[in-house]
């Protein structure tokens, strides 16, 4: 923050805490500093208070003394998210929307248009840390959100700050209330980037046809059934229904899903579940801030908070193939799988194939 006086930084101010306690550092690093909020694309189908975070975003600007702009970033928003998800469930496999909104909305759309307005940065509420164009955890690791970054160009890191990267949450709510800022009390924002906390079974419906397909045990027999395959993903246990019933009452988790047939398969969590692990997985849109080198050890994990595992890259024919220390259960097709080495965030890709 020390190396910021008289730099021009663009931040986007969400309307909630983390954002504006950023953009409040800043200004006490003596940066010149603007307040962007992000437009993106709502559906008319859902009840979204983006004008209440958008009027929030400007009262922290007010209150904060500084510019105020809107980016909209409305079309970027409808084709690399939500068409990008939908197009995902539909091939059966499970998207991670949250990381191309980071790639394409907040260090797309907002990058350039900052940058466009002759910002020497930009700034988000983020936490994870960039030091010299590396992108490291945040120092908080129960909010760390650099699993979100690893798809962010090198080229965008290098030219974006995280004030409170280096701050757990607590301390960010005990800075807000120093600056008197309103949002130090106001609850954090949940579910889907942008659009919050959705139903995204009932959001799916609007795109996806439900089709009533089976549930299989592990034998292949009909116990169940469910609303579309494309509905579910591996390791869920809720959403479908067992109407054969077995002796023994103990939860059924997602294990397969054929989308051209329409099923998916259930099992508990036993010796046959552990069968079903993979010990590999090929990698699709591969993003390195740091490449990796090939067969050394790093960790690794494709769900958000998910414990990290020990795995190692090799290429296979061109592509990147992470292969597991220990064989992973549940890995679904589309989710992301990020890389780490200590504590920088060397990139990832997502998962095309499970070997």
């Amino acid at each position: 923050m020390q190396n910021v006086k008289g730099k021009k930084v663009f931040v986007g101010l969400s309307g909630g805490v983390d954002s504006s306690v950023s953009a409040a550092l800043l200004l006490r690093a003596g940066a010149d500093v603007a307040g962007v909020f992000i437009k993106g694309w709502y559906p008319a189908f859902l009840d979204c208070n983006w004008k209440d975070e958008r009027r929030d975003a400007m009262r922290v600007a007010a209150h904060l003394g500084i510019p105020f702009l809107t980016c909209d970033a409305e079309d970027s928003y409808k084709q690399h998210v939500v068409d990008y998800m939908v197009s995902e469930y539909k091939a059966g496999r499970t998207p991670n929307p949250d990381v191309m909104c980071n790639k394409h909305v907040k260090f797309g759309t907002f990058f350039d248009f900052a940058m466009e307005h002759g910002a020497d940065y930009i700034a988000t509420g983020h936490y994870a840390q960039a030091k010299e164009g590396i992108l490291y955890k945040g120092e908080d690791s129960n909010k760390d959100q650099s699993y979100f970054l690893w798809a962010v160009p090198k080229e965008q890191i290098e030219k974006t700050l995280f004030p409170i990267g280096n701050i757990e949450k607590k301390e960010v709510r005990k800075i807000a209330k120093k600056y008197k800022l309103f949002t130090s009390e106001k609850k954090d924002s949940q579910g889907l980037c942008f659009l919050g906390k959705i139903d995204l079974t009932e959001f799916l419906s609007h795109y996806i046809s439900k089709k009533e397909g089976d549930v299989l045990n592990d034998s292949g027999e009909v116990i169940g059934k469910h609303d579309g395959v494309h509905l579910y993903t591996l390791g869920e246990r809720h959403g479908f229904t067992i109407t054969k019933k077995s002796t023994e009452d103990e939860p059924q988790y997602i294990v397969s899903k054929d989308v051209e047939k329409n099923t998916i398969t259930v099992s508990h969590l036993n010796i046959e579940v552990q069968e079903k692990t993979s010990k590999s997985v090929l990698l699709r849109d591969v993003n390195w801030v740091i490449e990796p080198s090939i067969n050394e050890v790093y960790e690794c994990r494709w769900r958000y908070r998910q414990e990290l595992s020990f795995c190692k890259i090799n290429k296979k024919e061109g592509e990147y193939e992470v292969s597991f220390s220990e064989p992973q259960m549940y890995v679904p097709l589309g989710q992301s799988i990020v890389l780490y080495e200590g504590e920088k965030c060397l990139g990832g890709g997502i998962i095309d194939s499970v070997l």
